[in-house]
C-alpha cells in the first residue's frame, strides 16, 4: 500500500515538468524562463559579455567532463572549447524559494566539444539568486539523460 501511494506521489511530482507551459505562472517565474532562453542564445553566439553580467563571481558549472568556476566557463565559451550551438528545450519548470530560483530544462544540446560535434540529452539545472532586484546565475549543471536524442539532426551522440 505504501509503495502504491509513493508511486502515485512520485508520478504526480514528475508530471509537473513535461510539457510545461507559461500559463498560470508568476511574472518572476516568467522572468527566469526568459533569462534562461537568453542565456542559451548568448552561449550559442559566444556573448561572453552578456554571460559575464549574468554569472555570479562564484558561480559553479558542472559538465560531463568536470566542474569549474565562472572565469573558466567564460574562457571555454570564448575560445570555443565548448561551443553551445543549439539547445532544443522540450520542457522547463521553475520554482522560486525566497530569493532563489531553480529552473529545470529537459533539452537536447548540440555542441562542438574539442572540435567534435555532439548532441546529448540533458536535464539542466540552473540556480538563480536575486540580489538587489536582479537575478544572477549561481550554478549550471548538466545531467546526462538515458533517453534517446529527440533533436532532428545527423550528429554523433556521446
Amino acid at each position: 500500500m505504501f509503495l502504491c501511494i509513493a508511486w502515485v506521489q512520485l508520478s504526480h511530482a514528475q508530471a509537473k515538468l513535461p510539457g510545461s507551459t507559461t500559463t498560470g505562472i508568476t511574472q518572476e517565474e516568467q522572468a527566469i524562463l526568459q533569462l534562461s532562453k537568453n542565456k542559451w542564445r548568448w552561449m550559442a553566439n559566444k556573448r561572453v559579455d552578456s554571460l559575464d553580467a549574468l554569472f555570479y563571481e562564484t558561480a559553479v558549472f558542472v559538465h560531463m567532463g568536470g566542474s569549474w568556476g565562472k572565469n573558466q566557463e567564460l574562457n571555454v565559451i570564448k575560445t570555443g572549447g565548448i561551443w553551445y550551438k543549439r539547445a532544443e528545450v522540450y520542457s522547463a519548470s521553475v520554482n522560486i524559494f525566497g530569493n532563489t530560483a531553480i529552473l529545470l530544462n529537459d533539452i537536447d544540446l548540440q555542441a562542438e566539444v574539442g572540435g567534435n560535434e555532439v548532441t546529448n540529452p540533458f536535464m539542466v539545472t540552473e540556480v538563480y539568486i536575486k540580489e538587489h532586484g536582479k537575478w544572477k546565475m549561481g550554478s549550471l549543471t548538466f545531467s546526462h539523460l538515458l533517453r534517446p536524442v529527440k533533436m532532428n539532426n545527423n550528429n554523433n551522440q556521446h
